[in-house]
C-alpha cells in the first residue's frame, strides 16, 4: 500500500508551497541591505532639495526659472495662480485620457499643456531638472491626500 493517500498528498503539498514561498521572500530580499537612518535622511534631504526647486518654479519665481533656463510663463501667470498648494493636480490620477490636452496624458504633459497654453510659457523636456523638480514638488503637495470627487 502506498504511502502516498489523498490527505498525505495534500499535506505534502501544502507544506512544499510554503517551502516554496519562503524560498521566494528569502531570495527576493537576499540582496538588499538594509536603509540606515543616515542613508534615509540623505535620500529625504535630496528629495526636500527637489520640492523646493518645485516650488520656487510652481510659484513663479523667476531667478530659479532663468538658472534652470525654462520660461514657465509669457503672461505673468504661475502655477499656483490656478493650482494653489497644486491643487486639483491629482498626480496619482496619470496616466490617463485628459480631454483638456485631447489624448492620452502623462502628469508631465499635463505641465507642459498648462505652461504652452494658459501661461504661454515654452514648453519643456520632459526629462529636465525643471520638469522632475515641478512633478515632485506637486508630488509631494498631495501627499497624503485622497481623490474623493464630488466632496470639497
Amino acid at each position: 500500500m502506498s504511502d502516498f493517500t489523498p490527505g498525505r498528498l495534500a499535506s505534502l503539498s501544502g507544506g512544499l508551497a510554503v517551502i516554496a514561498m519562503t524560498l521566494v521572500v528569502v531570495s527576493a530580499r537576499a540582496d538588499k541591505a538594509p536603509i540606515t537612518p543616515q542613508q534615509l535622511k540623505t535620500y529625504h534631504d535630496i528629495f526636500m532639495a527637489e520640492v523646493r526647486k518645485g516650488d520656487l518654479l510652481f510659484h513663479g519665481d523667476a531667478a530659479t526659472a532663468k538658472k534652470m533656463h525654462v520660461t514657465l510663463s509669457t503672461t505673468g501667470m504661475a502655477c499656483a495662480m490656478c493650482h494653489p498648494m497644486a491643487a486639483d493636480t491629482h498626480p496619482a490620477s496619470f496616466p490617463k485620457f485628459q480631454y483638456t490636452y485631447g489624448k492620452f496624458a502623462t502628469l508631465r504633459d499635463m505641465i507642459n499643456w498648462c505652461i504652452t497654453h494658459p501661461n504661454q510659457g515654452e514648453q519643456i523636456d520632459t526629462d529636465s531638472e525643471a520638469m522632475k523638480a515641478l512633478e515632485t514638488y506637486i508630488y509631494w503637495s498631495n501627499s497624503g491626500s485622497v481623490l474623493d470627487t464630488g466632496q470639497y
